[in-house]
């Protein structure tokens, strides 16, 4: 229980930072209704643009906003690949992925990791400072959450809802559908970007590989958490919030498992059985342990209607 109480910290801190790149995975895959894969590359690249620029000894704020940027564009090229020349949305996420990973190395400049060791004082966030890494990582869910709610109550942000929600009543309203799928790719990736800006100043480092299975992570995040926070106020808010506590939960499970003994070389496999228990428990709780009403049949079938 020592070992946990002292890892439960850094577990928290990583789930709100993984959160925050739920937040993005949930506003393609919940509100636009696209899986998204571009996830995996776009996280990565914010980490690479912020750790490659504070290394250059540019400001930290303004290394996380050209990071939040590239993730953005990373968004814009995948919705142009699937709007512009009508290949399919996982197909086109995973194009843009490939291409990240060149663009990643080559921001990185053809190394395969950069270090913020040297940097530390500069830096918002530090896994050596937990509880303050916990709180930047909670004003930083404050200021996003709080500005999401506002820009999607907005006629923007309702029409970015309503492509999501049924876009052929949006095309027939007059909302270009396309590029609103274009705005929430973007938007989705830019925040996705922040993510890995505040994970690379947390590790010290960007690595090449830093984004790998991040989507699966991202659905893990949203399905723990919207199965407790739709059962409580099912409101925007509460989803984005919910999606927050789902990466503190993942990242606690994580810890557990690696205190248990669990090789390194299988979480990649949890991270997929947890979104399988996930998704398949409340289908199998409707299959098999819903009671079916009967089907009551008329007592004189077609008996007065003949009469």
């Amino acid at each position: 229980m020592g070992a946990f109480f002292n890892t439960l910290p850094g577990a928290v801190a990583q789930g709100m930072i993984w959160g925050i790149m739920a937040i993005g995975v949930y506003i393609s895959y919940k509100i636009l209704d696209i899986a998204d894969l571009t996830v995996d590359g776009s996280i990565c690249t914010g980490a690479c643009v912020c750790a490659v620029m504070v290394v250059a000894g540019v400001p930290v704020w303004l290394a996380m906003l050209a990071a939040v940027l590239a993730g953005a564009a990373a968004g814009v090229l995948t919705g142009l690949l699937h709007t512009a020349l009508g290949i399919p949305s996982i197909l086109a996420g995973i194009l843009t992925q490939l291409i990240l990973y060149s663009v990643n190395l080559a921001i990185l400049g053809g190394k395969s990791l950069v270090s913020l060791a040297g940097n530390r004082e500069d830096l918002l966030l530090s896994m050596s400072n937990n509880p303050a890494a916990i709180l930047v990582a909670a004003i930083s869910v404050a200021v996003l959450v709080v500005a999401l709610w506002l820009f999607f109550y907005t006629e923007v942000g309702l029409t970015l809802k309503s492509t999501g929600d049924n876009p052929d009543m949006s095309r027939a309203q007059g909302v270009n559908v396309k590029r609103n799928k274009v705005l929430g790719l973007a938007i989705a990736n830019g925040i996705v970007a922040l993510a890995g800006a505040l994970l690379a100043q947390y590790k010290g480092s960007a690595n090449i590989n830093d984004g790998r299975g991040a989507i699966v992570i991202g659905l893990a995040a949203i399905f723990i958490g919207l199965s407790v926070s739709l059962k409580i106020k099912p409101n925007f808010v509460v989803s984005l919030i919910g999606v927050v506590g789902g990466g503190i939960v993942y990242y606690i499970i994580y810890s557990v498992v690696i205190l248990i003994g669990l090789k390194t070389d299988y979480l990649k496999m949890l991270s997929a059985i947890i979104v399988v228990l996930f998704l398949a428990v409340p289908y199998l709780k409707g299959e098999f342990f819903t009671k079916r009403k009967p089907v009551s049949l008329p007592t004189n079938p077609g008996g007065d209607d003949h009469a």
